[in-house]
């Protein structure tokens, strides 16, 4: 009854936002001007396109196969957890913090350009209007979605590595984020973005979040990130500590370097270096 169509508007209604937030984020971008290669993505946004690849295969297995139920299972569990929980939340920094034309910002869009051209194909069998209404937004140039063949993704070497390593970092960031609620609930910290995290890890763990240097406050949405090795699993854990410094206008991040700019007293020098210098340099996210 009620409950069961209750469940199919949400998981329409997720769908829908996925879909919103990618044409949104990739309306001024054009792949012959703007993409850039998959050798000079950061590591996340190879990630991101890896996963999707990965996900295509699963749903045009299936759909050999007649099996349609799965596909829509799964969507709904790759657009709420995959996107919308991982990859677009982290992104969103990027994407609105970043200088308009910056290689970070373009890399951003090339991947929502490869995600977007994915997912409204495999959308288009069982949510065939709004797949189409989509589609004539993002290629109102083109024909229908319904003379497309499948998304060529580029190829991206190590992909599976990439999977298996981004799975564990995912793994820890929602230890970081159970952690951040409590913290959140006991009114030490408003957003994630008050706090600075110190993360405790070992073996595999802590080398994959090593590998991301000063770029893993951004995997966990918070103003700062220090990791420390432990020797053992049982010595791993959290620690969540209330930024002191002030809050940038612009980027909403606490840092220590916020009205170090006499001109701009409210940004910190990130955002100061990407309105007005040649922008931040990311490397893995």
């Amino acid at each position: 009854g009620d409950e069961i169509l209750k469940r199919v508007v949400e998981g329409y209604r997720r769908i829908r936002n996925t879909l919103r937030f990618l044409l949104a984020n990739t309306s001024d971008f054009d792949p012959a001007a703007h993409a850039v290669p998959i050798e000079q993505m950061v590591e996340i946004d190879r990630y991101a396109i890896a996963l999707m690849a990965h996900f295509q295969a699963e749903a045009l297995a299936h759909y050999e196969r007649y099996e349609f139920h799965p596909v829509v299972a799964k969507l709904q569990t790759f657009c709420s957890e995959d996107l919308g929980g991982f990859y677009l939340d982290v992104l969103k920094d990027r994407l609105y913090t970043s200088a308009t034309d910056s290689k970070a910002r373009r890399a951003a869009q090339t991947t929502l350009h490869h995600i977007t051209h994915s997912l409204l194909r495999i959308l288009a069998p069982f949510l065939s209007f709004t797949a189409e209404e989509a589609w004539k937004v993002f290629q109102p140039q083109g024909e229908t979605i319904f003379t497309e063949t499948f998304h060529a993704f580029p190829d991206i070497a190590g992909a599976q590595e990439l999977i298996v390593k981004w799975t564990l970092l995912r793994e820890v960031r929602g230890n970081v984020t159970k952690a951040l609620e409590e913290a959140r609930v006991a009114n030490r910290i408003g957003s994630s973005l008050q706090a600075e995290v110190r993360i405790l890890a070992s073996g595999a763990r802590y080398d994959a979040l090593a590998s991301l240097g000063d770029d893993l406050k951004f995997v966990l949405i918070t103003s700062a990130a220090e990791i420390v090795k432990v020797e053992s699993e049982a010595e791993e854990g959290v620690e969540v500590v209330t930024s002191k410094y002030l809050k940038c206008e612009r980027c909403w991040n606490y840092r220590e370097d916020v009205g170090t700019n006499a001109e701009h007293p409210g940004l910190c020098g990130r955002c100061v270096v990407n309105l007005f210098g040649d922008g931040e340099k990311r490397s893995a996210a």
